[in-house]
């Protein structure tokens, strides 16, 4: 089949589709003319209307291997046919639609071409270079950060509280405390070094300045100490996640990201079972040249962990068309794969043009962007939607080793509840794309919270060692939907300006989140936690019954507002709109809310 065919009777390939959250990018015009209508007679044809969506080829695996789906699958799949989705790019005003989405000092202006298309095989071949040369190692990244944020767990079942005179009260409600208020205080302002620095340049600064405290935790010598690293460590991390989250986008269409989030998070899952593992070694350690093991584990991993942050500044390409470097004189991509990127990125969300990133913010511009209300919802949903699960998860290797399991024994345990919590993020994010809903899929974390509330609030005292283990392992193997509401809120914001500081203040809420849970379970509420834990469980009905409903119908009315008055303009008015308003971002009539 030739570039200019139309598939007739085969579906494109699933888990491929890159559709725009714009009105002006649907497949029809306001003259109810198909779009492929208005394509410049030198550019070949448009992927057809039945390719412009289709669920993912994840998502259909999944539901047949829990047999909710049965039957033959789809016919085979047409991989040459035209995968270029339908766009703004593609009407009659194009030069004027460039001079208002394309900002002139756009990284990857230079391979920006409306007229250019692509084929499925082509764009599969692409995606799946990109996972592995940038989504692999941005996992990387993050394991490394999870590492020296997550490895005080290990060290504290070491007998670390005793060794440097802490009580629990030091590790459990202030180090966490003053943790969360480093994350707070540096989110912002990190993410502002980095849109003026680029992502590529600052987070591998980042990844070296904490792992250098984090392996300087070997010299603790009490309680003043301990406080200033887990501050430090902190205020460094601080800003990583929406840094990491912004460099994705340059990379993949707002369909794509969600399912690669989940992966993302997923390689902070599997780095904890790693952790898990080589705590039980690295502090076996304890004794030689006269130092504890955790000592031993603080530094062995913060060197790790900081020869990650070496490495990122070789393996972090600034943007698609400018991947080639001193080291790597040939670049990540050819010419055509470049194109087929940033095309269809551009195509998915045109605003993504409207700055580049080497491009700070002003003080005014933050300031519009915190007031953006439509962003509000989603800013309460990162507050409350994983408060219940901190205290069980933050106590848990204490709450086994008072229950007498030992250090070894405490390390081991930790890790079913991971195990499951992997996999259960992975099958709750492939179903939100599957069905195109974040609102009632993300509910699913405090739905499946809300039972083991119950349980820990109505088994007698005191409870059983397994007993306990059980109900905690099932609890913290929720399904995780911080991915699906960071992809949520990236996708809501808009623009490249509005989408920096939204990601910054969606992640600020759920550090307050952190605080509040380090400081919910309390030493005269100890060892059941009766009253923390019936405080839970109304958290969790609350967000099942009123949170996210309401969000959802919230998004839906503000989309059928903008609708009714988009749909009342003639054509000739939304061209007009579209190339003359002032609106911005999720402000502009043809921006529609994901939900």
């Amino acid at each position: 089949m030739s570039a200019q065919q139309q598939p007739t009777n085969k579906p494109s390939p699933a888990g491929s589709i890159t559709s725009s959250d714009h009105a002006g990018a649907d497949s029809k015009t306001g003259t109810g003319k198909d779009v492929r209508d208005a394509v410049p007679p030198t550019a070949p044809a448009l992927a057809t209307q039945q390719t412009q969506r289709m669920e993912a080829a994840l998502g259909d695996a999944i539901l047949r291997f829990l047999r909710i789906r049965k039957g033959p699958k789809a016919e085979e799949y047409d991989l040459d046919a035209i995968a270029t989705q339908p766009s703004i790019w593609d009407s009659e005003n194009l030069e004027e639609y460039k001079e208002a989405y394309i900002h002139p000092q756009w990284e990857n202006k230079e391979a920006f071409d409306p007229s250019f298309r692509w084929t499925w095989r082509e764009e599969r071949q692409v995606r799946r270079k990109v996972d592995w040369k940038i989504m692999v190692w941005c996992c990387v990244m993050f394991a490394a950060l999870n590492i020296d944020r997550n490895n005080i767990n290990n060290a504290v079942s070491d007998d670390m509280l005793p060794d440097l005179g802490l009580t629990r009260g030091d590790y459990e409600n202030l180090g966490q405390t003053i943790s969360r208020v480093g994350f707070l205080v540096a989110e912002l302002p990190s993410q502002l070094i980095s849109k003026r620095i680029g992502p590529d340049l600052w987070i591998p600064i980042q990844i070296c300045l904490f792992s250098t405290v984090s392996g300087l935790q070997f010299f603790l010598k009490g309680r003043a100490s301990f406080l200033a690293t887990r501050y430090l460590i902190a205020t460094f991390q601080g800003g990583f996640i929406p840094d990491t989250i912004l460099y994705l986008s340059y990379w993949y269409t707002g369909t794509s990201l969600p399912i690669r989030l989940a992966w993302f998070w997923m390689s902070s899952q599997i780095v904890d079972i790693g952790v898990g593992f080589a705590a039980v070694g690295l502090l076996s350690m304890r004794g030689i040249l006269g130092y504890e093991g955790w000592r031993w584990m603080f530094l062995i991993e913060g060197c790790f962990t900081f020869s990650v942050g070496l490495l990122s500044f070789f393996f972090m390409p600034q943007c698609p068309a400018r991947t080639k470097s001193w080291w790597n004189p040939k670049g990540y991509f050819k010419e055509k794969e470049v194109k087929i990127i940033v095309n269809s990125v551009i195509r998915d969300d045109p605003q993504k043009g409207g700055m580049y990133n080497r491009q700070g913010l002003s003080v005014r511009q933050i300031w519009e962007c915190s007031k953006d209300y439509d962003m509000w919802p989603l800013y309460v949903l990162g507050l409350l939607f994983g408060l219940p699960k901190y205290p069980v998860n933050q106590y848990l290797t204490l709450s086994f080793r008072g229950l007498g399991f030992n250090v070894i024994q405490t390390n081991l345990l930790s890790i079913p509840n991971i195990v499951g919590s992997s996999i259960t993020m992975l099958l709750i994010t492939a179903l939100s794309e599957l069905v195109n809903n974040r609102s009632f899929v993300s509910m699913a974390e405090d739905a499946w919270l809300l039972p083991c509330f119950v349980a820990l609030i109505a088994l007698p005292d005191p409870i059983s060692p397994w007993a306990y283990f059980a109900i905690a392992t099932v609890l913290l193997s929720f399904p995780y939907t911080h991915p699906i509401q960071v992809a949520w809120t990236s996708r809501n914001a808009g623009s490249v300006q509005n989408r920096t500081v939204s990601a910054s203040l969606y992640n600020m809420w759920v550090q307050v989140s952190g605080m509040i849970g380090a400081n919910i379970y309390q030493s005269n509420d100890a060892p059941r936690y009766f009253k923390a834990n019936k405080g839970l469980l109304v958290i969790c009905i609350w967000m099942c019954v009123v949170q996210y409903p309401f969000t959802f119908f919230y998004y839906r009315w503000r989309n059928n507002q903008k609708a009714k008055i988009w749909d009342a303009m003639s054509p000739e008015e939304q061209h007009n709109y579209r190339t003359n308003t002032t609106d911005v971002g999720n402000k502009r009539l043809d921006f529609r809310f994901a939900t």
